[in-house]
């Protein structure tokens, strides 16, 4: 029987959405499958050459994308979108997959479609129609201006319409090429697809009656492929709390100054991985800096997690039973935290009005009570039943080789 062909696309907007097609195109067996994976170069020095074939694409930059994030517009106009459906179809012929699987690729429905191949979306189950959700305001300069409070209040009245404008350069991009336009909801264009994975567990999230085309996948952890630094053998022993700090590729990095400095008022210990977003000087007395650090030995070595309360960080965190300490500052990582905070292993605290006061007590309070711990061990445990490979492969035999 000869091998099914499937071609992986990745947003290279934020680290996490190359690293997820990169652990799950790595994650088949290469008997079975031949894999492709199509990423913009811009993370590669990150992912080790595994053997996989490799194409270049073109993502929007990350200023754009994030910038898009911080004043509610939405992150892909017509434009190019269009270019990204000619890009991908492009691809498609070429490679001429059996099967295509994107994460934020958002395209991808598109050309999947126009290309008459099935589309596997990987997304998070927050973004789920199918999720029962109240929605936090994110940072927006409405927020900034009028405070979180009627911020929220004003957020919850306008929400629904600013679902359908955000939806509306993908129903042009759909026009244009002559296909059906999609729900007029944000929820129904990150989870376009034919197969829709989430990389979550069911725990975290009230959702009822997915259709069978909908399946949780478990957390697709990663870890960079780095160096542990010079420090870390100087790293206290368990006598000293230690904490990992990290805001990813897409966190509030303006918010580390705050973070920083409601550390040095503890007596303990705190790494930093700066994802190479900002210089910081690290010190000999508790501060130990790196651009990248090897997440799953950051984690381990923690007490506690500080970071954007996105998915990637998160679930790395309590995979290791690792209470989580949020700064979000855009929807998906409100979110992600809302999961989090409601299973009682975790708090979270809006970036936009980080004090170094504020922090530092809620850090005091979450190292000394054990409750998050435990409710931490809880999710982890929990996790262990779901291998988001192991899943994925299943998947694939149920339906490319069905």
């Amino acid at each position: 029987m000869s091998r099914k062909r499937i071609l992986f696309f990745a947003e290279a907007v934020t680290l996490a959405h190359v690293a997820r097609p990169f652990v799950l195109a790595n994650a088949l067996d290469p008997n079975e499958y031949e894999v492709v994976l199509a990423a913009d170069p811009r993370y590669q020095a990150l992912f080790p050459d595994t053997g996989i074939a490799r194409r270049a694409i073109r993502s929007i930059s990350s200023d754009r994308f994030l910038g898009a994030l911080a004043v509610g517009k939405p992150l892909y106009d017509r434009a190019t979108l269009t270019r990204y459906v000619e890009e991908d179809l492009s691809l498609i012929e070429a490679v001429s997959p059996d099967l295509v699987v994107g994460d934020l690729r958002l395209s991808l429905g598109m050309s999947g479609e126009i290309a008459g191949v099935p589309y596997v979306n990987i997304t998070n189950a927050y973004w789920s129609p199918y999720a029962a959700l109240r929605y936090r305001v994110p940072e927006l300069p409405l927020t900034r201006l009028l405070g979180a409070g009627l911020g929220q209040i004003l957020f919850d009245m306008a929400r629904p319409l600013a679902f359908a404008l955000h939806a509306a350069p993908m129903n042009r991009t759909r026009k244009h090429f002559g296909l059906r336009p999609l729900k007029r909801d944000l929820r129904h264009v990150y989870t376009d697809g034919d197969y829709v994975l989430y990389a979550d567990i069911p725990d975290l999230f009230e959702i009822a009656c997915l259709p069978a085309n909908h399946r949780f996948l478990g957390p697709v952890l990663w870890s960079p492929a780095v160096d542990l630094p010079d420090w870390w053998g100087r790293l206290p022993d368990k006598g000293r709390p230690i904490i990992y700090l990290t805001l990813g590729s897409s966190g509030a990095v303006h918010a580390l100054a705050t973070i920083l400095e409601a550390c040095n008022g503890l007596d303990a210990a705190v790494m930093v991985a700066t994802a190479g977003r900002v210089p910081i000087a690290d010190s000999a007395d508790h501060v130990y800096v790196a651009d990248y650090l090897p997440g799953a030995l950051a984690v381990d070595a923690a007490d506690l997690v500080i970071c954007n309360g996105g998915s990637p960080t998160t679930y790395q965190a309590l995979a290791a039973g690792k209470p989580v300490l949020g700064v979000p500052s855009n929807m998906d990582q409100y979110l992600n935290m809302r999961g989090i905070t409601r299973a009682g292993a975790g708090e979270y605290l809006r970036s936009e009005s980080l004090s170094a006061t504020a922090l530092a007590a809620v850090v005091r309070r979450m190292l000394q009570d054990s409750a998050y711990g435990k409710a931490a061990r809880a999710l982890a445990q929990a996790m262990s039943a779901w291998d988001a490979r192991l899943q994925f492969g299943r998947f694939l035999t149920d339906i490319v080789n069905r």
